[in-house]
């Protein structure tokens, strides 16, 4: 420990423990959001589910509230004056290239899943960068290139190991605490502390990736194409637009190799221009789920008034989950890089939902579920966490 515990509480605690004024505790309490500079009366850098025990009981006892930070990719809500406890410590993968699964540690980041299931020709449901949490990613929902084959990350969970709010470490799965389950399948951290978590692998041989870039004087017939093929092109294949000033540009991943991915890619008139490569992004400074595209004439507008639009399809196996991760059936999302003003032009066109992980704002977290999920949701709460003790995130209040 940075220095011996102050109460006989948290005394069994085996990780590192820092307060204001300690030497890690700025590092410790940093988080990828600039916009934060939290504050914890104390930190915990739990190494093992009863390190995560005992802060939670400590922090009950001691009426503190409780923040939940592993990578900090996903801090919306400052931790000041409370307990911050960080899991980036339980960090184990295990994989079972036989069951194709992969036991995670809390703290582990998608880069080191990624590692240890590449050699048995596996990978999972991940998000874009391999930086980002595996915990955060698959509890808020998870997207990523391989989502429309194989579902939200989400999806993709097999069994979570949890402390909840009372301190008592629990296990979920489809057959035991199958509520809870159901809950933690895109209900992000309102239920408990994730200390380890199963999910499911999948056979990925070779990936085609990369990007065609076109003058901007053709967006209009681009757009035109992509929204007429987008709902009847294959599921290996992910596919966005991208409009900044200087071009517009064809963004894909394809999971199979370069003859299958050009094929797919040519009914949307690229596949000449495509080259391979790692695939951008785009800021979500705001997104935007619809139904349908606005017209293109809108589009065009907020582009032009933007650093960058960036125009999706989803659907394919995203449709086909149980739990309660984003709106399954709403299929396109459009990404704005510009200002209010700009991306005001949509909102007239969008659903009004979004994606928990795409959310910047705690305020409106009940957009990100279906009426019926987000009343469920607030019912297992109600259930695991009457008191709201995990509610420095994202949060869903208890019915």
């Amino acid at each position: 420990m940075t220095q011996p515990a102050r109460t006989s509480s948290y005394a069994t605690v085996q990780g590192n423990i820092h307060r204001p004024g300690d030497t890690a505790y700025d590092t410790q309490r940093a988080t990828l959001n600039p916009a934060f500079n939290a504050t914890p009366a104390i930190i915990v850098e739990a190494i093992n589910t009863a390190d995560v025990q005992a802060a939670v009981t400590w922090a009950r006892n001691n009426d503190l509230p409780i923040a939940i930070q592993s990578t900090g990719h996903g801090t919306h809500v400052p931790s000041d004056g409370g307990l911050l406890l960080k899991t980036s410590a339980i960090k184990s993968v295990l994989v079972d290239p036989d069951r194709r699964i992969a036991r995670i540690g809390a703290g582990a980041v998608w880069a080191d899943v990624l590692k240890a299931a590449a050699p048995f020709g596996l990978a999972p449901v991940s998000g874009s960068h391999a930086s980002v949490g595996v915990a955060g990613f698959t509890m808020g929902g998870g997207l990523g290139a391989m989502s429309r084959k194989y579902g939200f990350g989400a999806d993709n969970l097999l069994r979570a190991d949890l402390v909840t709010a009372d301190g008592e470490a629990v296990t979920a799965t489809h057959d035991h605490n199958p509520d809870l389950f159901w809950a933690l399948r895109g209900g992000g951290g309102n239920f408990g502390v994730v200390t380890s978590m199963e999910v499911r692998l999948h056979p990925v041989d070779e990936v085609y990736a990369g990007q065609a870039l076109f003058p901007s004087e053709q967006a209009a017939d681009i757009l035109a194409r992509f929204r007429a093929y987008a709902p009847i092109m294959p599921e290996e294949l992910t596919c966005t637009i991208a409009l900044t000033a200087e071009h517009v540009a064809v963004r894909a991943t394809y999971l199979g190799d370069a003859h299958a991915a050009r094929k797919a890619l040519k009914p949307l008139g690229v596949a000449d221009a495509f080259s391979e490569q790692p695939v951008p992004g785009t800021a979500p400074r705001h997104f935007e789920l619809f139904n349908e595209l606005p017209d293109i004439d809108t589009i065009l507008k907020v582009a032009a008034e933007s650093a960058a639009v960036e125009i999706r399809y989803w659907g394919g196996a995203m449709t086909r989950g149980e739990g309660p991760a984003g709106h399954r059936n709403v299929p396109f999302s459009i990404i704005v890089d510009g200002p209010d003003e700009a991306a005001e032009r949509l909102w007239p066109h969008a659903t009004g939902g979004s994606f928990l992980n795409f959310l910047h704002d705690p305020s409106a977290v009940e957009t990100a579920y279906s009426a019926a999920d987000y009343q469920l949701l607030r019912e297992i709460k109600a259930s695991y966490d009457p008191a709201n003790v995990f509610h420095r995130n994202l949060n869903i209040k208890p019915a």
